[in-house]
């Protein structure tokens, strides 16, 4: 006869055990670099681990836009590597305030430099474009698009010679956005007679790319929500995606982590490139509290006043830069808190227009002699004022958006369960002197694996980009590929910015 109060006892212990996890529900990593931009790899964070923003670090001036074509109003940047080549594309135009009225001094249109380091800028005379009653300028376009002519550097291995560079450009009053191609980045033509995007505001910088993880081009531009009830009415961003940059799917607003609190004009989203599956947007955000006492505060107040005039806003609305990420291009976690403050106030600073984020990121030598390459972002300062305005070099370290900190009272990071390919852990870290990182690898129920536990795992410290991870008995991790993992990490006094097993 059968004992069912043993059976039954049985049945609740293996019950309670951990289930493993099949390899179809782990996140399979490969060798992917991964970021911490967002919460998809964190199971927990333990103790005084948190996820951290860090801001860029402002540096020179890149160009000083006060060229009589160019001016106050200039802006619209955009910037990315081609070889050897550093390309920027954007708008001239300059406006006058007076008491009650502004005006355009010169016509919108679209100017060009380049840099062979990132850091130093020219603009070449390419004798293109009359402006002032010479063609001695840096001008390369002055048609339809000019207000936001955005230019990328199409990587589509399918397309033809003569649209390698692409251009995205119009707004409501042209009917939309227009597609515009060249073969060399200077002589252009439009690729359609009618605008391609039709359902937007536009009146921003409106921007597109190919995405070569899932072989389409994406687009996201400004549209005003309105009706919502998870989003408040006001300035936001639309996506579409196309297989041919000519046909477009249905559009689409996008979609926010933990919401959106603010208004936002710019989007600045682009693949990052040391990790193309993961989108990072450089929004602008516009917010305006009127003629509050800190708006009075502010500097200028008078210009703030004649530059009110006629549009209130323009004296009492500011904007600054933020920051969010995604994986599927449409859900972004965006971060409340700025990523780029208007900073200490001064002649210019702390104006509605200012403080606009180009248009990509690029790798550019550290001024500290040996170090790394750092990644470089470029933004507006002095908009709207009576002069030009400038536009300044950021600087982040490399994967530097966000890291995973501790203080030195410690704290640990778990991840959810990985499939990971490769034989080596690379870590992007900085500690103190006193601080330091250990790295425990452990089954997908978290039991620690033999040879691979916390106590097995010397404490790291140091502050580079790329530190291979070693344990007691080495540090080749290649039987473990392929089986999902958790990795656990124990912080203390220390950042960790990325990984990757390769």
């Amino acid at each position: 006869m059968k004992d069912w109060s043993k059976i039954s006892v049985l049945l609740i212990l293996t019950l309670l055990l951990p289930v493993p996890l099949a390899a179809a529900d782990a996140i399979n990593i490969g060798s992917r670099l991964e970021l911490f931009v967002d919460d998809f790899l964190v199971d927990k964070l333990v103790g005084g681990a948190r996820r951290v923003l860090h801001r860029p670090i402002p540096r020179d001036v890149a160009l000083d836009r006060t060229k009589p074509w160019e001016g106050n109003a200039s802006g619209y940047t955009s910037v990315f590597r081609d070889g050897d080549l550093y390309r920027m594309y954007y708008r001239g135009l300059h406006i006058a305030y007076r008491d009650g009225e502004y005006e355009a001094t010169n016509r919108e249109v679209v100017c060009y430099a380049e840099s062979h380091d990132g850091i130093h800028w020219k603009r070449p005379r390419l004798g293109l474009v009359e402006s002032h009653g010479s063609k001695e300028n840096n001008i390369i376009w002055d048609g339809v698009g000019s207000h936001n002519f955005t230019v990328f550097k199409d990587s589509n291995p399918a397309c033809p010679r003569g649209s390698r560079y692409k251009a995205l450009g119009g707004g409501r009053a042209e009917g939309g956005l227009r597609a515009f191609q060249s073969a060399d980045g200077i002589y252009w033509e439009l690729m359609a007679e009618n605008p391609l995007i039709t359902l937007g505001d536009f009146d921003s910088q409106n921007v597109a790319f190919w995405d070569e993880l899932r072989n389409e081009y994406r687009a996201y531009w400004r549209h005003s929500r309105k009706g919502d009830p998870k989003y408040p009415d006001g300035r936001d961003i639309r996506t579409a995606t196309s297989k041919d940059f000519v046909v477009w799917s249905e559009s689409e607003f996008l979609d926010y982590t933990p919401g959106r609190p603010h208004q936002l004009y710019t989007n600045g989203v682009i693949p990052y490139h040391r990790a193309p599956h993961i989108f990072l947007g450089f929004p602008t955000r516009y917010v305006d509290y009127g003629w509050s006492e800190s708006t009075k505060a502010l500097p200028q107040l008078a210009y703030r006043r004649i530059v009110a005039s006629k549009s209130e806003r323009s004296g009492t609305a500011m904007t600054d830069g933020v920051f969010m990420a995604s994986r599927d291009g449409h859900n972004f976690e965006l971060w409340p808190e700025s990523f780029r403050r208007p900073g200490i106030e001064r002649p210019g600073s702390w104006f509605y227009g200012d403080n606009y984020s180009n248009w990509g990121l690029v790798e550019t030598p550290s001024s500290m002699e040996s170090a790394p390459n750092e990644l470089s972002i470029y933004a507006s300062e002095g908009g709207r004022q009576p002069d030009g305005n400038r536009l300044r070099r950021y600087t982040l370290r490399l994967d530097g958006f966000v890291s995973v900190q501790a203080p030195f009272g410690g704290g640990e990071l778990v991840t959810k369960p990985l499939i990971f390919r490769g034989s080596e852990l690379i870590l992007n870290f900085s500690t103190s002197t006193v601080g330091s990182i250990r790295v425990e690898l452990q089954g997908s129920d978290g039991t620690p694996i033999e040879a691979f536990t916390l106590e097995d795992c010397p404490p790291i410290y140091g502050d580079t980009v790329a530190r291979q991870i070693g344990w007691k008995h080495g540090s080749d991790v290649s039987k473990l590929a392929g089986q999902p993992t958790r990795l656990r990490f124990e912080l203390k006094d220390a950042d960790l910015y990325s990984f990757q097993v390769k």
